[in-house]
């Protein structure tokens, strides 16, 4: 690809709890779900981080940072940001930071909306919100970047 980086983008929508990870390609512009990893009071289990990255090839990695709606920093500002520093010190790869204000919000009603038109079968589960949420802020950043 003479020097240009792997279409590949993964983003990750950190939480205390769970980390929603979306898979995208910045050649098609598309972005879907692809897993939720587990954290333990913030701390992500990087053994499947890691893996995830290995599997995926990536060129660049996403991460969700939460701001309050007036744009001030919030309770997970911070985590998110050193989630965000230390993903690109072990990955070796470059990262990128979105506001994910909302983005979450966005993500249940979309679910809620396919559960309610049939296209969902089963319940929506904190972990498909996740996962949603990766994607919509994967989506933000692909339609922010320029070209």
């Amino acid at each position: 690809m003479s020097g240009q980086a792997a279409p590949t983008v993964l983003a990750f929508d950190y939480g205390l709890k769970r980390i929603g990870v979306a898979v995208g390609n910045v050649l098609t512009a598309t972005a879907e779900p692809l897993q939720v990893l587990r954290a333990r009071q913030g701390e992500p289990e990087w053994a499947e981080i890691d893996r995830c990255i290995a599997a995926w090839h990536p060129g660049i990695l996403v991460v969700g940072v939460p701001y309050n709606m007036d744009g001030t920093a919030g309770g997970l500002t911070e985590r998110a940001k050193s989630f965000a520093a230390a993903l690109g010190s072990r990955s070796g790869l470059a990262v990128e930071m979105v506001d994910e204000r909302l983005s979450s919000r966005e993500a249940e009603e979309t679910l809620r909306q396919k559960r309610r038109d049939g296209s969902l079968a089963r319940r929506v589960r904190r972990e498909d919100i996740d996962m949603g949420a990766a994607c919509v802020l994967l989506r933000q950043w692909l339609e922010g970047r320029p070209g």
